[in-house]
Formats: C-alpha cells, sequence, structure tokens
C-alpha cells in the first residue's frame, strides 16, 4: 500500500510540476547567469563527454515525442538566433523541473519510511538525473552558439564604428 502511496504521490507531482514549467514565463530564465551557466568544472559541458552523453541521451524518453501539441521539439532545426535563444530557456526550465522532482521524491522518505521508501527516492532520483545532466550539456553547447554569434557581431559593429568599411571604400565619408 505505501508503494502505491509512493507511485500516486510521484505521479501526481510529476504532472503539477510538468504543468507548471509549461506555464512559467520564459523570460524568468537567462541562460548566462547562476545557476545555468556552466560551472568551471563542467568546462563548457566538456566534462559530460566522460559520461558519454552522446551515446545515450537520445535513447531516454522524450515529453516533446510524447506530449507534441504543447512541447517545443528538441531536434535544432535552425539556427535562428531566436530559435536558439527558447532553446536555452527550455533547457533551463527542464532542468529546474527534474531538480524539483528530484527534492519532491524526498517526501517517499516520509510516506514509506524504511527501505522501501529508500529504495523508491533513490530508484526515483537516479532516473532524473540523466535529464539533468542532459541539459546542462546542451544548454553549454547552444550558448556556445549563441556567444560565437555574439562575437561576430560585436566585431562588425566595432569594424562599422572604426570607418574601416561602412560602404566606402576608400574610408573617406566619416
Amino acid at each position: 500500500m505505501k508503494l502505491l502511496h509512493c507511485i500516486l504521490y510521484l505521479g501526481t507531482v510529476g504532472i503539477i510540476i510538468f504543468i507548471s514549467g509549461r506555464i512559467v514565463p520564459k523570460r524568468w530564465f537567462d541562460s548566462r547567469s547562476f545557476p545555468w551557466k556552466s560551472f568551471e568544472w563542467e568546462h563548457g559541458g566538456r566534462i559530460y563527454n566522460k559520461l558519454k552523453i552522446k551515446s545515450w541521451q537520445n535513447k531516454l524518453p522524450d515529453m516533446s515525442k510524447i506530449c507534441t501539441k504543447i512541447m517545443p521539439p528538441k531536434k535544432m532545426v535552425s539556427t535562428d538566433r531566436d530559435r536558439i535563444i527558447v532553446m536555452l530557456q527550455e533547457t533551463c526550465i527542464a532542468e529546474i523541473t527534474h531538480v524539483v522532482l528530484i527534492l519532491l521524491s524526498l517526501e517517499c522518505l516520509e510516506i514509506w519510511d524504511g527501505i522501501g521508501g529508500i529504495i523508491c527516492t533513490v530508484i526515483y532520483i537516479a532516473a532524473n538525473i540523466p535529464y539533468v545532466i542532459m541539459q546542462r550539456y546542451n544548454r553549454a553547447r547552444l550558448q556556445k552558439l549563441i556567444d560565437r554569434e555574439d562575437r561576430v557581431m560585436s566585431r562588425e559593429n566595432d569594424h562599422d564604428r572604426s570607418g574601416a568599411y561602412n560602404g566606402d571604400p576608400l574610408g573617406k565619408l566619416n
């Protein structure tokens, strides 16, 4: 019976957190600030290559394939800056969703004290950790695309301001 209570609790919490993640404003999430920004020890997401993330990340269940009407696809369909920014925000939302699910799963230790609650909690945490890792890995990669584009745009703007080229090949218009 306690197993059923844990399952019902985790299912209910999962649905509530999923819906919350869909309605929370994306503008609340800035991938360049704490806690979303890559930590130094993550080496821009490269640390996750040691976990062979490329070999398993696409094998995990993906809500965007299950709820196609309300979840944006996770595939890179374009390198449009606005689309990448939305994808960055989605990784933040997905990460916080899984972190909250992990934290709320600790309630199973109260619902089912003893080894049963511990096993239930450990399984639920272990099932959510790969999703947190995927979000951090993918966000670092997407952020590199945006940062690279920002550097190119900055160089172009610096070039325009210097008068080196502003449509006048001889530089005499300034």
